[in-house]
């Protein structure tokens, strides 16, 4: 891609104000979120990882871009509540998937083969890094990590970027934040859980949204595939994915 199309172009400011929404309906602080956007950055910039330098990590997100803009397949978000059967539907229509945190552990419920064609079309996986075993199990696949910061998530970032350094896995890494300001080596797609950030990744980098695809979103219960998790909290939270989603005007 050359370098002036290097721009993230279609980010629907709605997406981001609604985060303020989300932060004074909840009780949270920005300060919180931007304790835990600083520290990340300041890990991440200061590895002795070459692929976590900040103008690699750009490189890799224009990558993923290009992928989702080179086919005119569907990119299919993977979410917590996502069944066996539906994998192996959408596999057949040579669609590529974005992971919502632990999602991708409902590949291990295929047979061999199409749970590594599963892997080998999953472009990335959005997460907080709380997705348990199906995030470990997309990053033991080398599937890049768009790795999120916010107020209350220091512990579990700090855990996965452990765990890829104690594997010693070249973890492909972006890094974004939710904070009503720009952070130079971050970025910020809109959106709040996983799976709808998901959505409003894909659709900023110009993915129009009648090729967007939503399996395994549910608003009603917490999906299987949820990593740890407070039930009540989760299902509150998920009401303003609904809410997100209709901004789009994403059907799920």
């Amino acid at each position: 891609m050359p370098p002036s199309k290097q721009k993230i172009e279609h980010i629907n400011q709605e997406l981001i104000k609604i985060q303020d929404e989300i932060r004074d309906f909840f009780g949270w602080n920005l300060s919180d979120d931007l304790h835990s956007t600083e520290k990340l950055l300041y890990k991440i910039n200061n590895s002795n990882i070459d692929s976590w330098k900040k103008s690699n990590r750009k490189k890799i997100l224009f990558d993923i871009i290009e992928q989702m803009n080179s086919t005119k397949n569907k990119i299919v978000i993977i979410g917590a509540a996502a069944t066996s059967l539906e994998i192996i539907k959408i596999l057949e229509n040579n669609n590529f998937f974005v992971l919502a945190d632990g999602a991708g552990a409902v590949f291990s419920t295929l047979d061999d083969k199409l749970e590594q064609e599963a892997w080998a079309r999953s472009l990335c996986v959005i997460s907080d890094g709380d997705g348990g075993k199906g995030l470990t199990q997309a990053i033991q696949k080398n599937i890049p990590l768009i790795l999120h910061a916010h107020g209350d998530n220091v512990a579990s970032w700090t855990n996965i970027i452990d765990y890829i350094l104690s594997k010693g896995i070249e973890t492909k890494i972006v890094l974004t934040h939710q904070l009503p300001k720009g952070i130079d080596g971050m970025y910020n797609f809109g959106g709040f859980t996983d799976g709808d950030r998901a959505v409003c990744f894909v659709h900023s980098t110009g993915v129009p949204k009648e090729r967007i695809v939503m399996v395994g979103t549910r608003t009603d219960i917490v999906g299987k595939w949820s990593g740890i998790t407070d039930k009540e909290l989760k299902l509150s939270k998920l009401k303003w994915m609904e809410k997100i989603l209709q901004i789009i005007e994403i059907n799920y």
